[in-house]
């Protein structure tokens, strides 16, 4: 177990600065423009490059309304949070954190498609390049949210257990209680 962990802290301290450097080395290449390049396409390519960009207009807004509804959904529910005279407020501040970061996930895969999608149709070396840096920082950002979403899970967890192993008298345990005596 302790083996395990150790394993576990050393990717996840590792993976990180992988990301990092790759993404610097990504940005520092500097890729010379050829202005001699042919501009003849074929009118296929053209009306797939017009496709393909509606397509990935299309992922960019399914992104932006995805984390929009979600962000005034959190709002409107930490509102009425603020209001209640529960005392949970801290624990339903987590999960609406908690909801709010799996929906950013989402986004940043979606935003990820939408990049993709450009780069699909005859790109060039540069547009790699910016595809490359862009889906490196953005894996980067998806994976300290997704660690993040983890460690608030597992101790959201570890702190409802003392509350479900507890031994809460029911009304069956009172009926035993009443027919003993």
């Amino acid at each position: 177990m302790k083996r395990e962990s150790q394993d576990n802290s050393f990717v996840n301290i590792l993976l990180p600065v992988a990301l990092i450097f790759g993404l610097v080395l990504l940005l520092s290449l500097n890729v010379e423009q050829n202005h001699t390049e042919v501009i003849s396409k074929s009118p296929l390519e053209s009306w797939l490059k017009l496709i393909v960009g509606y397509l990935a207009a299309g992922t960019e807004i399914a992104a932006a309304v995805v984390i929009g509804s979600t962000v005034i959904q959190s709002i409107f529910t930490y509102i009425q949070q603020l209001f209640s005279r529960s005392r949970q407020s801290f624990n339903a501040t987590e999960s609406i954190r908690l909801k709010l970061g799996r929906v950013l996930v989402l986004g940043l895969e979606f935003t990820v498609a939408s990049d993709i999608l450009r780069t699909a149709v005859a790109p060039t070396r540069q547009d790699i390049l910016n595809l490359g840096a862009i889906v490196l920082l953005r894996t980067l950002l998806n994976f300290f949210l997704e660690n993040e979403i983890r460690q608030a899970e597992q101790s959201r967890l570890q702190q409802r257990e003392p509350i479900d192993n507890s031994y809460i008298a029911t009304d069956h345990d009172s009926n035993d209680y009443r027919r003993k005596n």
